[in-house]
């Protein structure tokens, strides 16, 4: 029985069309078991190829993700974008998937877009909480005022990763340098987690060159550096620990037959040796914890402080992808079972490269809140305890991946990247700082560093700056370009210091340096002594005393950090009742006249004696001449300051330097006041104007005048204990010399007796008398007046030379 050829045709046709299309199928599902053993395999260039070749022959969803996916995965940000475009145009496509793909646009830098983005989904940024969308724009608000330069003397069109420096000052990263497999330009490493070694030429992770970690000396000579490992693939991460003279690094060795085992995976181990005068790493050991087949240990860094090995691993029992841990070691180099960090550092994603610094704990990762691929943070460390983790910010971190953030010794700060600009795939940058800085250190008057003391600095809008005071006694603060500051600092029993002339602008380099002496508060320091007097039963104050109270006014007003202490007394005539009102009321007479000019009531401090501090011997009963009652009817005029020892005080604006008021505390007179605070009063008296003391022809006995005149002299001993005085006397030329010589000694000795009843101690008063052999005026070769016989008749004071 013959058929049509019209149906033989159609059943022919039918059977080609059933054939072709099942082949497909089949061909279709073996090119997606080999991407997906590829993906597993972390050989991302080889699944991507696989992955697009499939859905080009077919476009289904499943397939889309996974490309974007492993694009993502293999650093592709660009072209993972434009896949996560494609998969949230399927219909089936899910909520995770627009998160992806919102992120995928962040990573390529579409910030500005981002609402738009939102809105063209139907979202709000609170839809996806795990992408921090508004915590990373406020991060992106306040960048770091550095800017990144690409270390253009190791930087290639290659990826560069990592950067260490050796004892003789080389430079040592790992670079992929040399030829792509196919040609084209293929995005770097990222982990190094594992790898079915296909090529022992190239990395099936990316078809790139396997890494290799070179040298750069000083003179800028280039050279791999040659590992001693057996079959060492993937050689990265140098870091050096100088105490032991040794490179820690990372590698992976293939083992490419173990029996009983298929599909063999090879992961990242940690090995560390010494290098050689020849630039070779030798007698290589490996870290007692890889295990090449089961997981990846990497990223070495060596905390000298507390004898710890960090790295990164996916060991069993972390928080998921690659943790961070330590594991301690000895002397010896024997390590300890590894600590994980714990959740405070570790996510479910990866973390890697760690590295210590000044307290800080630098460390990259997929998990923490970011900008996009890989970011950098740091955390608190002390102690070995790692606390409060913090994104680093701009520039530190970008839209891309950047990781191996590291400082040198001399503290410059490296890291590496592959954003958008660079030179290759992954460049190493150091840092421009773009901020000015502030640098103080503080002495006191011996020169001695001043280590503990609060600072206020403030910028010209009054905002408050962050400062650091270090252990050496530095103050360090970060400061705006081109700008002004205020500095307030205060130490207890200290002057403050306030400086408001702080500036950035014009300053050439990038520190602004500061020294400043603060000084040592003379608490209760006795400036200026004298004493006004008063009629016979009289407080009111005479006119001629008036012009002493108006200087000790204008002092007070002048100096805000004095204070005036009045002392007043009365003679012996009247009851002992009457006396004690009357020393009151003179007082109070000397209150109210400075307060009428101005001088608040609580700078003036009164005590009132009446009769029972007399100033000679003129007590009840003693009949004495008026003038020496006179003396006894006084108010003493204290004028001291800083009294009080709980207050802060500022210098005062007329000292240049304040250490000068340390030496000379407790100054003897109004004139030596005036010269360290208020250089602009007249002159009333001074240590080097001491009164002369004069006497009647053939006398030796005190005139009243001089008495008064004795009594100031009294007051500056008793407020300065240091003084000590020198008193000599002498006689005019008329009589013989023996008895010249004795008058003279009488002289001396009534001026030492009087201040001796007065109080100041014999000890304190030394006196020479030299009769008529120094004569102010020689009237034994001229005919000499009165008056010039009266000067020759005289006692003089000097303050002795160990007096200040």
């Amino acid at each position: 029985m013959f058929l049509p050829i019209r149906k033989v045709f159609f059943i022919a046709f039918s059977l080609f069309y059933f054939l072709f299309f099942q082949n497909h199928s089949h061909a279709q599902n073996a090119v997606l078991r080999y991407a997906d053993k590829q993906y597993y395999l972390e050989n991302y260039y080889q699944a991507a190829e696989a992955y697009k070749k499939a859905y080009n022959r077919k476009s289904k969803y499943g397939t889309a993700v996974k490309l974007a996916e492993t694009l993502d995965k293999f650093g592709a940000y660009d072209e993972a974008y434009e896949w996560w475009t494609e998969v949230i145009n399927f219909p089936e496509s899910t909520r995770l998937d627009y998160s992806k793909y919102l992120n995928a646009a962040l990573k390529v830098g579409k910030w500005e877009q981002i609402d738009e983005l939102l809105e063209k989904g139907g979202y709000t940024s609170s839809d996806f909480p795990e992408l921090n969308i508004d915590q990373i724009r406020k991060l992106s608000e306040s960048p770091s005022k550095v800017n990144l330069v690409p270390v253009e003397v190791i930087n290639s069109d290659a990826s560069e990763i990592g950067i260490t420096f050796d004892k003789g000052n080389n430079i040592l990263f790992s670079s992929d340098r040399g030829t792509v497999g196919n040609g084209k330009p293929i995005p770097a490493v990222r982990l190094d987690a594992k790898n079915d070694i296909f090529s022992k030429e190239r990395s099936d992770f990316n078809e790139r060159e396997f890494y290799k970690i070179y040298r750069k000396n000083p003179k800028g000579d280039l050279s791999p550096v040659p590992v001693d490992l057996v079959d060492a693939f993937h050689i990265t991460d140098p870091h050096y620990f100088a105490e032991k003279d040794l490179i820690f690094y990372t590698a992976i060795v293939a083992k490419t037959k173990v029996k009983g085992k298929k599909n063999l995976v090879n992961h990242a181990g940690i090995y560390f040796g010494k290098m050689n005068g020849s630039g070779k790493i030798t007698d290589s050991k490996a870290f007692p914890y890889n295990d090449h087949l089961s997981f990846g240990v990497m990223n070495p860094f060596v905390d000298k402080s507390s004898n710890r090995l960090y790295f990164a691993s996916d060991m069993p029992g972390g928080q998921g992808g690659f943790d961070i841990y330590y594991s301690e070691f000895d002397d010896n180099l024997n390590f300890s079972k590894p600590v994980n960090l714990g959740p405070r550092i570790n996510t479910p994603h990866n973390e890697s490269h760690p590295s210590i610094h000044g307290g800080k704990f630098y460390f990259s990762s997929r998990g923490h809140t970011g900008f996009g691929g890989i970011d950098l943070f740091e955390a608190d460390y002390s102690n070995g305890y790692v606390d409060n983790v913090q994104n680093m910010g701009l520039p530190f971190n970008s839209t891309r991946d950047d990781f191996f953030f590291v400082m040198a010794e001399n503290g410059n700060r490296y890291l590496t990247s592959d954003r958008k600009g660079g030179r290759g795939l992954d460049d190493i940058y150091t840092f421009e700082e773009l901020n000015k800085f502030l640098k103080v250190i503080v002495e006191d008057c011996n020169g001695e560093t001043i280590t503990e003391y609060e600072a206020l600095l403030v910028d010209n809008l009054g905002n408050p700056v962050s400062t650091t005071l270090n252990k050496d006694g530095y103050l360090i603060a970060e400061l705006e370009p081109e700008s002004d500051y205020i500095l307030n600092l205060e130490k207890q029993g200290y002057f403050k210091i306030s400086q408001s002339n702080l500036t950035t602008i014009g300053l050439e380099g990038d520190t602004l340096m500061r020294k400043y002496t603060m000084a040592a508060i003379p608490f209760k320091s006795k400036l200026f002594a004298d004493n006004i007097y008063y009629d016979f039963d009289k407080s009111d104050i005479r006119d001629s005393e008036k012009s002493t109270l108006d200087n000790i006014g204008k002092l007070l007003m002048e100096n805000p950090h004095t204070i005036l202490f009045v002392n007043s007394h009365t003679d012996s005539r009247g009851s002992n009742a009457y006396n004690d009102a009357l020393s009151e009321r003179r007082a109070q007479a000397v209150y109210q006249y400075l307060q009428d000019k101005g001088i608040a009531s609580d700078r003036i401090k009164l005590e009132w004696f009446g009769e029972e501090n007399l100033v000679n011997n003129c007590t009840d009963g003693v009949p004495c001449a008026e003038i020496n009652h006179q003396l006894n009817r006084r108010s003493e005029l204290v004028l001291s300051a800083f009294v009080d020892e709980d207050m802060s005080y500022e210098l005062p604006e007329v000292v240049d330097n304040p250490c000068d008021l340390l030496l000379r505390q407790d100054v003897p007179s109004f004139d030596s006041a005036r010269e360290v605070i208020a250089e602009d009063l007249d002159s009333k008296t001074s240590t080097e104007e001491l009164p002369t003391i004069y006497f009647d022809f053939d006398r030796s006995d005190l005139r009243a005048i001089h008495q008064k005149e004795l009594d100031e002299v009294f007051q500056q001993m008793k407020n300065n204990a240091s003084l000590r005085l020198t008193v000599e006397g002498h006689t005019d030329q008329r009589g013989n010399e023996v008895y010249n010589e004795y008058l003279s000694e009488r002289r001396a000795k009534a001026v030492v007796d009087y201040l001796i009843h007065r109080g100041i101690a014999a000890e304190r008063i030394d006196y020479a008398y030299f009769g008529k052999t120094r004569p102010i005026h020689d009237c034994d070769t001229q005919n000499c007046s009165r008056d010039q016989h009266q000067e020759n008749r005289r006692t003089t004071l000097r303050w002795n030379n160990n007096s200040p």
